[in-house]
């Protein structure tokens, strides 16, 4: 995920971040692990507050590293969109949008889909920018039911 702070605020960023993993649960690889980096001090401190917050909250250590920013390599293509890409019916509606795997990869589109697939995202979101999303009839009714049903 790029962060632009004219879109969202780092406070904002770590709420999410904190609500979208199981931090208790410790890596069985590094490759596998869950990580919060910072690239300045201020980012530090807030992403150490906000750990300490969410120990607090679920009485429970927290095994997510806070780390400082370093060189970063993007996961394999098959771990890209990993909630999209287990909906074949997704994949063969953007893979005739998006027929090279860079585009597919990175298309606001799938990568909007992947959120609501994933669990994130409302109902009335969703209906706001089901036209924009290029899905099939098919793909359109079956993520609305796929969010519907999380009610």
């Amino acid at each position: 995920m790029d962060f632009d702070p004219s879109q969202i605020s780092y406070e904002r960023l770590l709420d999410s971040f904190w609500k979208a993993h199981d931090p208790t649960r410790r890596s069985w690889s590094r490759q596998y692990r869950t990580a919060l980096f910072f690239h300045n001090e201020e980012q530090k401190r807030l992403a150490m507050e906000s750990r300490d917050r969410e120990a607090a909250r679920i009485n429970a250590k927290i095994q997510t590293e806070i780390l400082p920013t370093s060189e970063f390599t993007l996961a394999e293509d098959y771990h890209q969109k990993y909630f999209l890409q287990a909906e074949t019916l997704f994949v063969k509606d953007f893979r005739t949008i998006y027929p090279s795997i860079g585009d597919f990869l990175n298309s606001t589109a799938t990568a909007r889909v992947n959120g609501y697939v994933g669990g994130y995202g409302t109902l009335a979101a969703l209906k706001g920018e089901l036209d924009q999303l290029g899905l099939s009839d098919a793909g359109r009714k079956m993520l609305l039911n796929a969010v519907s049903s999380r009610r």
